[in-house]
């Protein structure tokens, strides 16, 4: 089969359309046939090796074996089962994804119980792919570190990227009260997708604006942690979803650092955290979007073969929601 693999650190040049084996099965997998997957900002710091501590995880000089993989969404339909698996069976169609990567490729194995479920038959299978990591990333910001409420003033701090799309979106489905910081071509959409009002951060800032709120999702990370808190009400809470990637050491976790330091010290609740993917917050998903509450935005799409051009978008930065890959 046809899969991405990377065998040294670098940038999209490294990445390769190698002929790899198709994997087997065991009894608790199901084998999907992939239609299409999506991109995140995990695949290029596995790409690069950076930060350094990444090369923890994957490898010191070059990438370990087991982590020349990239890509943890997909959308697809089941090619086989294993022999305890009764809840799938071939030519079922789903999506979902995987914690160990590999699914920029032709074929993934996946565990029946993983982060997999039937796919919404409203979508198609370039939008199921572009759900589980960013929406995911959303859900438990939202719900498990924010304890978000109804009625609450919520701030998206990068409301127009993947992960921005999806907060939005389930942000209102809980009820609160949305405002979304972009850049001027993203402002309508950002409106379109259900903010109540949106923040063009090339004309105002809104560290300075005066407006206070109740939970904030940040996930630009291009304001100092004094700026951030100056918007939140005093027992407001900070969720850090991304990070400046400065420093070669570990990036963006110099700044949970200083969340750790700073938040026994202070009456706003700061976290920072790496998301799951359970097949418990996939079917919470796929509620939401069987009930028309998320759609998927997506940017552009890329054939498998020109994933390391989508990877040169993905690095700049200005991606409107998803990039996808088909296969």
């Amino acid at each position: 089969m046809k899969a991405i693999r990377y065998y040294r650190y670098g940038p999209p040049d490294v990445l390769q359309l190698a002929d790899v084996e198709r994997p087997g099965i065991g009894d608790d997998e199901v084998l999907v046939r992939v239609r299409a997957a999506s991109v995140n900002p995990l695949d290029w710091h596995f790409m690069r090796g950076a930060p350094y501590l990444v090369r923890l995880l994957a490898g010191l000089s070059r990438p370990k074996a087991s982590a020349t993989r990239l890509g943890a969404d997909m959308a697809g339909s089941v090619e086989a089962v294993g022999g305890n698996v009764t809840g799938f069976r071939p030519g079922d169609e789903v999506f979902g994804g995987l914690e160990d990567r590999g699914t920029l490729a032709e074929y993934v194995a996946i565990r029946h119980d993983g982060a997999v479920l039937a796919k919404p038959p409203g979508l198609t299978f370039e939008q199921a792919a572009s759900v589980p990591v960013a929406a995911f990333t959303a859900l438990q910001a939202l719900r498990d570190h924010g304890k978000i409420r109804a009625g609450q003033k919520v701030l998206v701090n990068g409301a127009s990227g993947g992960v921005g799309t999806f907060t939005v979106q389930i942000a209102k489905a809980f009820g609160a009260e949305v405002t979304g910081v972009c850049s001027t071509r993203n402002t309508d959409m950002v409106a379109s997708i259900g903010a109540d009002q949106v923040i063009d951060y090339t004309r105002e800032d809104f560290t300075r604006a005066g407006r206070r709120y109740d939970l904030l999702l940040d996930i630009a990370g291009n304001r100092s942690l004094s700026q951030t808190r100056r918007v939140l009400v005093p027992k407001g809470v900070l969720v850090a979803v991304g990070g400046p990637d400065k420093g070669r050491w570990v990036g963006p976790l110099a700044r949970t650092a200083r969340m750790a330091v700073l938040s026994p010290v202070v009456s706003q609740r700061m976290a920072f955290f790496l998301a799951r993917q359970n097949q418990q917050d996939l079917a919470v998903l796929r509620e939401l979007l069987d009930a028309g509450k998320v759609t998927p935005v997506i940017d552009r799409v890329y054939p498998l073969s020109d994933v390391a051009e989508a990877m040169r978008y993905l690095e700049t930065g200005h991606a409107r929601g998803k990039i996808v890959i088909t296969v």
